[in-house]
Parts: structure tokens; C-alpha cells; sequence
């Protein structure tokens, strides 16, 4: 199970949230030394988290890492629920907010899905963070508007174009959680990938001597793509190998779905202006 955002206080979050950026320390009473603001707070605590693991992150953490007391950053952010919404927003801010059109929507969507697995990688505490309940800020919510822009060109109806974000963002979240966990699971177990399936494997020819004959086409395709991933980059685990391909194959597969499907709905129209803001899991009441 994830981290859930938006745990703070509802009012209190959303203003820090949406504070003009700089902006944190007129919105909040001054600390008791210079030098201390929401910015500072929130650098801090995007540092630890990428340190890992996210479960060590703490107030007592990160005034450790400012050489203050937690007691003073109580003064500007007023607790872990509203610092964990602030650095997940803060980080998104490093993502492209558009994409040059004039390659058309599949160059765009494919810089976009790029850009966003490289940054899943940058900070994989992210990926803990779930997706059921957005946290809200305004760089999360453009790295939405961003490739909703960008589909938006296909013409697509909104409620087909809606679903089409959705599942996007998922296949881009996924095969970047699989990567990260296959870098953390021969830290976190002490046994390589290639350990890890060879002692598993011999143990399935002796508790399942019939498993050739009762899984035939799982067999089939393990024999023939049995060297895809030998001669992997130096330092890649063979999962990580595996998921880098199928990220590149998965999202061609997506887009030639999402061209078939264009070419054959009829045009979607325009967003509407105003309204509740959405994420990929739904609309706010």
C-alpha cells in the first residue's frame, strides 16, 4: 500500500500549496532565526526523501539536515501531512509544462511519457506517493494539463481522451516502479537478479517436474527470448533490461491504439472552461 497525500489540513495545504512561488514566508509567521522559509523546508525534505527510504522522512529529519529543531519548522509548515504535499508538488516543477507540437501528437506524447519516467527515477519516493487521491498542487496538475494539451489534437471525444491520460499515466507510473524496485531489490535482499532466478528456477524443475507440459506457452516464449536481455548495459539487473524494452514496445502498442481509435471516433471538441480539476483516477466533486 502507498503513501497517501493530502493527509494535512485541508485549508492550510492547499494555501502553501498554491502560495505564489517564493511567496511561503509571507503566508506563515517568521521563524525565530533567518535564513529559515517553506522553500527551504520543503528542498530539505525532497532531499531526504530521494536519500530514502521515504519511511525515514520526518520533521526531527529534516531539521536535522537544516541544523535547526523540528520545533522551528512547525512555524512554517505545520506538519508531515502538509510537508509530504508540498514536496510532491515542488518536485513535479521540474517536468516540461509543453511540448513542441510540431512534430506532431505521438513525438509530443513520447517526449512527455520520457520525461516522466526519467523523473519517477530521479525521486522513486514519488511512486509511493498514490495516485487515489491527488494531492492537487499546480505542478502536478500541468504535468496533467500538459499531455491533455497534447491530446487534445487527436481529435478524440473527451470522455475517450479522459481515458486515454488515464491509462498513460498508469503505464508510465508502472514500468517506472518496476525499475525502481528491481534497483532496490538486490540492495534490499542481498541477492542479484541472476541469483535470484537461477536458484528458483532449479527448485521448479524439481517441485513442478510438469511444468513444461502444463504451461506450454509460457515455456514457448521464455525459449524464444532467452538471450533478449544477456548482454545488458554494465549495472542493469536483467528486470530492469526486460522493462526498458517493453517500456519502449508498451508505448508504441499505446499509440497506435490511441491512432485507431482516433481514426475511427468522431471529433472530441474543446475542453470546457472552468469546473472542478481532474487527475487520472477522477473528478473532484
Amino acid at each position: 500500500m502507498g503513501i497517501f497525500g493530502g493527509q494535512g489540513d485541508p485549508e492550510r495545504s492547499m494555501a502553501l500549496l498554491w502560495a505564489a512561488p517564493g511567496a511561503g514566508d509571507t503566508r506563515v509567521a517568521p521563524g525565530p532565526r533567518p535564513g529559515l522559509s517553506v522553500d527551504a523546508i520543503v528542498e530539505a525534505a525532497i532531499a531526504v526523501a530521494d536519500a530514502g527510504p521515504v519511511e525515514g522522512l520526518s520533521m526531527r529529519a529534516v531539521a536535522e539536515r537544516l541544523g535547526r529543531s523540528s520545533m522551528a519548522l512547525y512555524t512554517y509548515v505545520p506538519g508531515k501531512g502538509e510537508l509530504l504535499d508540498l514536496m510532491y508538488d515542488r518536485v513535479h516543477a521540474e517536468l516540461p509544462t509543453r511540448y513542441d507540437p510540431d512534430g506532431g501528437w505521438r513525438a509530443a506524447v513520447t517526449a512527455w511519457a520520457g520525461d516522466l519516467r526519467a523523473f519517477y527515477l530521479r525521486h522513486p519516493w514519488v511512486l509511493q506517493v498514490s495516485y487515489a487521491r491527488p494531492v492537487l498542487g499546480p505542478n502536478e496538475q500541468a504535468v496533467l494539463e500538459a499531455l491533455t494539451g497534447i491530446l487534445y489534437e487527436t481529435g478524440l471525444p473527451a470522455r475517450t481522451l479522459r481515458s486515454v491520460v488515464s491509462a498513460l499515466f498508469h503505464f508510465v507510473r508502472g514500468m517506472a516502479q518496476t525499475i525502481a524496485e528491481s534497483r532496490l531489490a538486490a540492495t534490499a535482499t542481498g541477492v542479484s537478479d541472476r541469483e535470484w532466478w537461477v536458484s528458483r528456477a532449479g527448485m521448479l524443475e524439481k517441485v513442478a517436474p510438469d511444468f513444461a507440459e502444463r504451461f506450454p506457452m509460457s515455456v514457448r516464449l521464455g525459449r524464444e527470448t532467452a538471450d533478449q536481455y544477456d548482454d545488458g548495459a554494465e549495472g542493469t539487473s536483467y528486470l530492469e533490461r526486460g522493462a526498458e524494452e517493453t517500456f519502449g514496445t508498451g508505448l508504441a502498442v499505446l499509440l497506435e491504439g490511441i491512432e485507431a481509435t482516433r481514426r475511427n471516433t468522431s471529433p472530441g471538441g474543446s475542453p470546457e472552461p472552468g469546473g472542478a480539476p481532474w487527475s487520472p483516477e477522477g473528478r473532484a466533486p
